[in-house]
């Protein structure tokens, strides 16, 4: 039979690659082998370290800890403005590890909390996330996901059940920002925001980009869309930087704090990421510091309460 009769489309996440014999989708990770859509990356670490879970972001998952973090190569978005865009936009041949092998990687080091699936898209990565996650819980790790949220419903349903805390990138609030600089759709998104509500510890960030992504209405409908989850959940605005195809200026504080004000109208949990400041979490009931981020992590919680008035604080292990 000619490989030509061999096509195939990839079901993973919602771009539904077409795919020739030999053929690797828009993500880099997964090819058509003789009909079969099959991971390019198993296996292969583009990257690995120990970070603070401050870092993902994760502000109200166990503050002040530490996480073992991990990416494979590739992503299903072409994001212009992509700060991973070494690892995430080509496919190399990476470290090789066992699913076994990183589960124990990941509680090696005394301080760690787990393993955190992230630094490019971790969806492509499906496999080893299926596969690995069980044994780091069995190890009595946690299990973290950074993720653009694009990926198939069914999928993303096979590993809910092993995970702890996600961080989902929302990049914009309109089809136009996510078709012209991503390559994608924003409703895939919101889709999976939804079915994530109430299953696993929940923060979203936003990187704001000036002129592109940041008019003060459609961040006051993100801001209200968020709210209408009628869930806890923090909102990260971080500050963009000029990085591989986009040369916008970077965004300035003003931008960012007026982004915050109108965030604090609608959520309790807002913060500016990439800056100076912008990490401390205050009690929405008094406003008192409760965990200060900067120089250095000051946790005042007592029994994951505000010291000052007892409101309780939306978290994970907030009384680390």
């Amino acid at each position: 039979m000619s490989n030509h009769s061999y096509k195939a489309s990839c079901l993973l996440c919602p771009q539904h690659c077409q795919l020739s014999h030999g053929q690797s989708g828009r993500c880099h990770a997964r090819e058509n082998r003789e009909g079969e859509v099959v991971s390019r990356t198993y296996g292969e670490v583009a990257s690995w370290n120990m970070d603070p879970i401050e870092k993902k972001p994760l502000y109200h998952f166990y503050p002040g800890s530490w996480i073992f973090s991990v990416g494979g190569f590739g992503c299903n978005l072409s994001c212009s403005f992509c700060q991973n865009h070494e690892i995430s936009q080509q496919h190399q041949v990476g470290k090789k590890v066992s699913p076994s092998k990183l589960a124990e990687l990941s509680m090696q080091e005394r301080e760690s909390i787990g393993l955190c699936f992230t630094y490019s898209e971790p969806s492509v990565w499906f496999e080893m996330i299926r596969d690995t996650a069980p044994l780091v819980r069995a190890r009595g790790g946690k299990v973290v996901l950074v993720s653009n949220g694009t990926i198939a419903p069914h999928f993303l349903e096979e590993v809910i059940p092993w995970l702890d805390a996600v961080n989902i990138d929302i990049k914009a609030f309109t089809e136009s920002f996510y078709q012209h600089y991503c390559g994608s759709k924003l409703a895939w998104v919101l889709d999976n925001v939804e079915r994530l509500v109430g299953r696993v510890h929940l923060e979203i960030t936003t990187l704001l980009i000036q002129g592109a992504n940041d008019n003060p209405q459609e961040l006051k409908e993100l801001a209200k869309w968020l709210r209408q989850l009628n869930i806890p959940l923090a909102w990260h605005l971080s500050a963009y930087h000029p990085a591989y195809k986009l040369a916008v200026p970077p965004t300035d504080r003003k931008s960012l704090e007026r982004a915050w004000d109108i965030g604090k109208e609608y959520l309790p949990y807002v913060y500016l990421g990439n800056v100076g400041g912008g990490g401390t979490t205050y009690c929405p009931q008094c406003g008192k510091a409760v965990i200060e981020r900067q120089p250095h992590l000051i946790n005042y919680l007592d029994q994951g309460c505000c010291p000052k008035c007892g409101k309780g604080i939306f978290g994970v292990g907030m009384t680390m």
